[in-house]
């Protein structure tokens, strides 16, 4: 269907006649004939009974008039919706990230980033940290909090994450500034799942450290090993990127032979996928909102730096 013709049909309607019709439309009379005649060709019924020179609506013009309006009213606003998406003022952006990050950063960050641009829709999907750059990369997701150096994506680093040991503040190590993780040897501890890269960081260490760690308890939810530690049930471990509302514990990095355990988090997003201008906005204000928004900033300060990464491409 050809909107032109529809919307000279329209408009020969509203205005009574072929000629203030085609000078509204910038048209020889003759041109807009031609396209009620092939309006008409392709819906098989007759818009307009000729009467002498005047046209006036048929049966079957008078019931697809309204209809007409209807879809040249959508197209409109079809159009509208693309100059907006192409100005980056509309769309949806699907956000994979795991409950931490989503806890801590991604979802307080998107209700103020949907307050600026209310025509983006932000959706967050939750995910373990192993899952979440498969779905990046099969495109379930238009951006994702990952681990920064991850080569199959662009990146843009975030803040550093640290592995910290968490105790009850009666402990006799609560006191520490750091801990090597040679002295939680003897100490029952309760750990992330084997899924998740805080776990692989204090495994790889215990075996470098030729140590066997004693563990009563794995979860895949940090606030249930802090909680655990709060008991006195034993020494957790959690990134320090989790919100840590207990009363009564403290968290300490967690070092080896004086080198912090950890890595960069960074926001992440395919190399071959297009990036529409909204996702490119998220990702700029995102990255200036997460320096402050580190729940774990005041923690690892007093840690060994972690070396921020580069880069991988900027945005724009």
């Amino acid at each position: 269907m050809n909107l032109r013709q529809l919307r000279t049909f329209v408009l020969i309607a509203e205005t009574g006649g072929l000629t203030r019709a085609s000078n509204r439309l910038h048209l020889s009379v003759p041109a807009a004939s031609r396209q009620i005649l092939a309006l008409e060709r392709e819906f098989g019924v007759r818009l307009f009974d000729r009467i002498g020179r005047r046209l006036q609506l048929s049966s079957d013009g008078e019931d697809l008039l309204a209809y007409s309006r209807r879809v040249l009213s959508e197209a409109e606003s079809l159009g509208e919706r693309a100059r907006k998406l192409k100005a980056g003022e509309n769309g949806l952006l699907r956000i994979g990230s795991p409950t931490h990050d989503i806890e801590a950063l991604f979802a307080p960050f998107a209700q103020q980033f949907k307050r600026r641009y209310p025509g983006v829709d932000v959706h967050l999907v939750e995910d373990s940290p192993g899952n979440i750059p498969d779905r990046l990369e099969r495109g379930d997701v238009h951006l994702a909090g990952i681990e920064a150096g991850d080569e199959r994506f662009h990146t843009r680093a975030l803040f550093p994450i640290h592995a910290v040991a968490v105790f009850p503040q009666g402990h006799r190590l609560a006191r520490r500034a750091t801990l090597d993780i040679t002295e939680l040897a003897h100490e029952p501890l309760v750990l992330p799942r084997r899924e998740f890269r805080t776990r692989g960081w204090v495994d790889a260490a215990c075996n470098s450290e030729r140590i066997r760690p004693d563990v009563l308890l794995e979860s895949a939810a940090p606030h249930t090993l802090i909680a655990a530690a709060a008991a006195g049930y034993g020494v957790a471990v959690v990134p320090s990127n989790v919100l840590i509302l207990h009363q009564g514990v403290r968290a300490i990095p967690l070092v080896v032979r004086g080198a912090s355990l950890g890595t960069w988090a960074a926001i992440g997003w395919h190399p071959q996928r297009f990036l529409p201008p909204y996702a490119e906005t998220f990702v700029e204000q995102c990255v200036a909102y997460a320096v402050r928004a580190n729940p774990g900033r005041n923690i690892v300060k007093r840690a060994p730096p972690l070396r921020r990464p580069k880069d991988s491409v900027g945005t724009k």
